[in-house]
């Protein structure tokens, strides 16, 4: 102990969490691998908001595990997301992870086009010749332009992960992915955030095989 705090071995802490994580739940239970999306998405945030606020299209968590073993790859919306992807995880199936958010081509397009960076993103990512998940975690245009594609036939995700954070558009962008009629992960409302995008990504990484 020092000065009344408990010292936790690192490899304990995460354990220590998700036990902490489980008790406050009060018996709420998910079947797997959902409930390890939920208790990750928990322990990213310290909110158990999203223990309500998580919503699951049918089979959407084992679809997207299911991709992910057969080498599909992520496209995020953002860096940050990418980056808190376990890329080296993912290669161990053959996936990998795009962000074309710096890209200077896709910067010069979506100015051109008078439209968001984050929409000629998804472009890129449906244009890919690859089982694709869109991990989005900060535009809501990424979302309404995913909607657009998949209305016109132009991309069939192996899942979103719709979880942009905000105010503007958000709430009615992850609601037109809710009824795109593809499997989606999504938390309702105006919380999300790119870590979170990332850790539902990573909690379908970890599930064991």
């Amino acid at each position: 102990m020092l000065n009344g705090i408990e010292i936790v071995r690192p490899e304990e802490i995460e354990k220590r969490s998700m036990e902490i994580i489980t008790q406050e739940l009060g018996g709420r239970t998910w079947p797997e691998p959902e409930f390890s999306i939920v208790k990750r998405c928990i322990h990213t945030s310290a909110d158990f908001d999203y223990a309500d606020q998580l919503c699951f299209s049918k089979d959407a968590a084992r679809l997207g595990v299911e991709a992910l073993r057969r080498g599909a790859v992520i496209v995020t919306d953002t860096k940050m997301a990418w980056s808190g992807i376990n890329k080296k995880k993912l290669m161990e199936y053959g996936g990998e992870a795009y962000c074309y958010m710096t890209d200077e081509d896709v910067a010069k397009e979506a100015k051109q086009r008078e439209c968001t960076r984050a929409a000629v993103c998804m472009e890129r990512g449906a244009a890919l010749d690859r089982e694709v998940i869109f991990a989005v975690g900060n535009a809501p245009t990424a979302l309404i332009r995913l909607y657009e594609l998949i209305q016109e036939k132009k991309v069939s995700p192996a899942l979103i992960i719709g979880a942009p954070v905000g105010f503007v558009n958000v709430v009615e962008a992850k609601e037109l992915i809710m009824n795109a009629g593809v499997p989606y992960i999504v938390p309702r409302g105006r919380k999300g955030g790119s870590n979170i995008a990332a850790t539902i990504c990573n909690a379908m990484l970890y599930v064991k095989e």
